[in-house]
């Protein structure tokens, strides 16, 4: 039985999951940069058609019994999401059981990979660089709550939310806005970001026991200020929090190294990925690695013939992939942040 999954969105964190989980021989990957755009541009949709060219190319240099049957599920895949919006990035998934398009807030490296799993690599990037996040919109008297993924911001099917202050003393309304926000939080963690005046703000955050992962706060008056206008606020916030968060990993990194767990370099972190308990792998954005590997699956052979069928396109995407399955966690860092590291690291329980 055939499993198609056809959505068009932000991708998520089970959508990432499922697509690590494939095992195909083989899984098609295109990748590429587009404009933000209601609909795809026709620049854009002669990229996809080009990289699917190529897509085709390599099936039949790879004497794929069944590429023809391939290759025109491909095409339909790509007229698909030629109707569909784009945002900065998008990818293209396809094997024999999945079909998928997903659109990326973040510019990717065009590239065509051909592999027995997914190139998700970028996916996992979009999470990093544009987490899921809360916002809660305080006045004295409401209060709502909004989830964000990328630049979308809206309520969330279900939560106690918007909670009104019904005359109640402003101490008390917000104790029970604290209470509905907790209750939200154990089922969704996700980063806050608190929105409101001064005041409202400051006295919240005074009170509240579920600000462990507050991202930062934006002073406005939410019954006046637009929420679209909001959006780009919200965005310098979570980027200096994600900021933090990689100057946490490098601190980290340290940390453990001075300890003798973590392993530098491509080479190390492939072998401890596998035969270790992989903790976190740091690695900076642009760095990929094409390679053979041993017959034993431990040892890379580094290639320049990346469109060969013996050749993984990318090392690092898989090695994102053993990391993630085995229960580490990624920290994408600025390129030249692992300079001296071979621009990749992991620590090791």
């Amino acid at each position: 039985m055939t499993t198609t999954l056809d959505r068009i969105g932000w991708p998520s964190p089970e959508q990432v999951f499922a697509l690590h989980s494939v095992r195909d021989e083989p899984c098609i990957s295109l990748l590429a940069a587009t404009t933000p755009a209601p609909a795809m541009t026709d620049e854009d949709a002669r990229r996809l058609r080009r990289l699917a060219q190529d897509a085709a190319a390599r099936l039949a240099a790879a004497g794929v019994p069944d590429r023809d049957a391939l290759v025109a599920a491909l095409e339909d895949v790509v007229t698909g999401a030629r109707r569909g919006p784009t945002g900065a990035g998008i990818a293209l998934y396809l094997s024999r059981h999945v079909r998928e398009v997903v659109r990326l807030p973040v510019p990717v490296t065009e590239r065509v990979v051909v592999d027995p799993t997914f190139a998700t690599r970028d996916l996992v990037r979009s999470l990093h660089r544009t987490p899921r996040h809360v916002v809660l919109l305080l006045s004295e008297r409401q209060a709502r709550l909004l989830e964000g993924v990328a630049d979308d911001l809206r309520p969330p099917p279900r939560s106690a939310f918007p909670i009104t202050a019904d005359g109640a003393p402003l101490d008390a309304f917000l104790r029970r806005v604290d209470e509905a926000l907790g209750a939200h939080l154990r089922l969704h963690p996700a980063p806050l970001v608190l929105v409101g005046a001064e005041r409202v703000v400051g006295r919240f955050r005074r009170s509240s026991r579920n600000t462990g992962r507050l991202a930062g706060t934006v002073a406005a008056n939410v019954t006046r200020f637009p929420l679209v206008d909001l959006v780009q606020r919200i965005r310098v916030v979570l980027d200096a929090y994600l900021l933090g968060r990689q100057d946490e990993a490098l601190q980290h990194l340290d940390r453990r190294r001075s300890r003798q767990a973590v392993v530098d370099g491509i080479d190390a972190a492939w072998l401890a990925a596998r035969r270790e308990r992989p903790e976190m792998l740091a690695v900076e954005e642009s760095f990929t690695y094409a390679a053979r590997l041993s017959a034993d699956g431990d040892f890379l052979v580094p290639a320049d013939d990346v469109e060969h069928p013996d050749v993984v396109d990318d090392v690092v995407d898989e090695l994102i992939e053993t990391v993630i399955l085995r229960g580490g966690w990624i920290a994408f860092v600025d390129d030249g942040a692992l300079a001296e590291h071979g621009r990749v690291a992991l620590s090791v329980r």
